[in-house]
């Protein structure tokens, strides 16, 4: 499990510091599109909170792709449709998870995102066996700390032994299956 659920009231102040963060540093567009994702992939936002990033990967897979959104907040999954459905996006799932479980088939997703939300992760190695099982074998799973420092991070996703770096920049780390 996360080490604690936000709740509705804290997950609307964090919304509003999003917002204000997002209307001075304007990044979420250019950020989302050097991700890599292409046209008609199925790529998985774990940890959507209010849905910045789903929208902009929503139009960069188009209607050939699919993006799933995921949360263990309710309250985010609807904020993340609201912005969806506003976009006339509908190329999406969303997913309330229970616990680590997503809800998500197997070998589904070819990239996997995880921005800013490991650090609330308590049971890393059952959050990346969860991302590993969602992901199609040649799968990559794309992690920003967040709050938690690059050396901690990469030493968490080492130890799991189940993934290895492909790419290493200033914003995120892409990783492949082993």
């Amino acid at each position: 499990m996360i080490k604690r659920k936000l709740t509705d009231k804290e997950f609307r102040l964090m919304q509003v510091f999003m917002k204000i963060a997002d209307h001075v540093y304007p990044h979420v567009k250019a950020r989302s599109e050097s991700f890599g994702v292409k046209s008609g992939q199925t790529v998985v936002e774990y940890g959507c909170g209010p849905g910045r990033y789903v929208v902009e990967l929503a139009r960069i897979v188009g209607t050939n792709g699919k993006v799933i959104a995921v949360d263990l907040v309710e309250i985010a999954l609807q904020e993340t449709q609201s912005k969806l459905n506003a976009e006339g996006l509908t190329n999406f799932e969303l997913k309330l998870a229970q616990g680590y479980d997503s809800g998500i088939a197997d070998n589904v997703a070819d990239i996997v995102f995880a921005i800013d939300m490991f650090h609330h992760i308590s049971d890393t190695n059952a959050f990346l066996r969860e991302v590993f099982r969602i992901s199609k074998p040649d799968g990559l799973l794309i992690l920003s700390g967040g709050h938690m420092r690059r050396n901690r991070v990469k030493a968490k996703i080492a130890m799991s032994e189940i993934w290895d770096i492909v790419e290493e920049r200033k914003e995120f780390i892409s990783y492949k299956k082993q």
